[in-house]
């Protein structure tokens, strides 16, 4: 049998479950899962394998209207995750339909990848009726011509595995990628980053989220084969690092507490996670933190 490989874009609006799909794609978690929306900032690629298919699936930020020079690049970088991708895969949630922003990347999508095949899925079917599923399948294939239309749970895995065998027989042939035991190709620093990221977005509230980033500092390897980890949570304001630390230190202790532990788990060996909280009132207009996100700071601008 032929080997097949190929890239594989999940796009769609914020919190459509790209993350979730990825991470049930790839049978481990590599990307950030959380309520908010507007989580996943840089185009993390996951892999897997099904039969002789490897299938590189890019989560790319969600498509939404950017006000912010970080939105900006957030949107550019799912579009172009879309243009070099061999198939994209739109991710629409069951309850909520063809939206103005559903909309909105139907027609993006008609102008960027005429050379790509693109499949629908329908996701979060377990909230909706099977007759409001099927008038919404009708509707969408009316408003686009979608190469399959799949229904699915991320979360659940209904419909994932017949998914996945459609996506393994539509990658074009040649070889494998990446090794075959390999899951991400996001640098294990950056992952231990964004894990971080996503426990301290489950843990703050509102805005303050989106004002924060977090960067690996240093990964020491240690003779008895754990690591030393030392990350910074930049911070926009001098109130915001207040928040970050909590009374007492309580939430900076209960987040490193949690990222540790899920760092350990993924690295496969015990690790010692330092972080510290700095305040960079400009991080977000400063083109070494967009490169350590995997963005085009040149894609923000207006």
């Amino acid at each position: 049998m032929p080997t097949r490989a190929g890239f594989i874009a999940l796009i769609g609006e914020p919190n459509a479950g790209k993350s979730t799909l990825l991470n049930r794609m790839v049978g481990a978690k590599v990307s950030i899962v959380t309520h908010k929306v507007q989580t996943t900032r840089a185009r993390l690629r996951g892999v897997a394998m099904e039969g002789e298919s490897q299938l590189v699936f890019v989560d790319t930020p969600g498509l939404f209207r950017p006000k912010r020079r970080l939105d900006r690049a957030m949107v550019a970088a799912a579009w172009t995750g879309a243009a070099d991708a061999d198939v994209v895969v739109l991710l629409i949630e069951a309850h909520r339909g063809l939206t103005e922003g559903v909309q909105a990347i139907l027609e993006g999508l008609a102008g960027r990848t005429q050379a790509t095949k693109i499949a629908l899925a329908i996701n979060k079917i377990d909230r909706v009726e099977a007759q409001a599923l099927l008038k919404l399948t009708e509707d969408m294939n009316a408003a686009f011509n979608f190469a399959e239309t799949f229904m699915i749970s991320a979360e659940k895995g209904h419909g994932v595995q017949h998914l996945r065998e459609w996506l393994a027989g539509e990658v074009p042939e040649g070889p494998y990628l990446y090794p075959e035991d390999q899951i991400a190709d996001l640098p294990m620093r950056m992952i231990a980053a964004e894990m971080t990221r996503e426990k301290l977005t489950l843990r703050l509230h509102q805005e303050l989220p989106y004002q924060l980033t977090v960067e690996t500092e240093s990964w020491e390897p240690k003779k008895d084969g754990s690591a030393r980890i030392e990350q910074i949570i930049y911070v926009a304001r001098d109130g915001h690092k207040g928040i970050v630390l909590g009374k007492g230190g309580e939430t900076i202790k209960s987040v490193s507490k949690a990222a540790r532990e899920e760092i350990a788990e993924f690295a496969g060996h015990p690790v010692h996670l330092f972080l510290q909280v700095k305040v960079r009132p400009n991080w977000l207009d400063e083109a070494e933190r967009y490169s350590e996100m995997g963005l085009n700071f040149k894609d923000g601008n207006a």
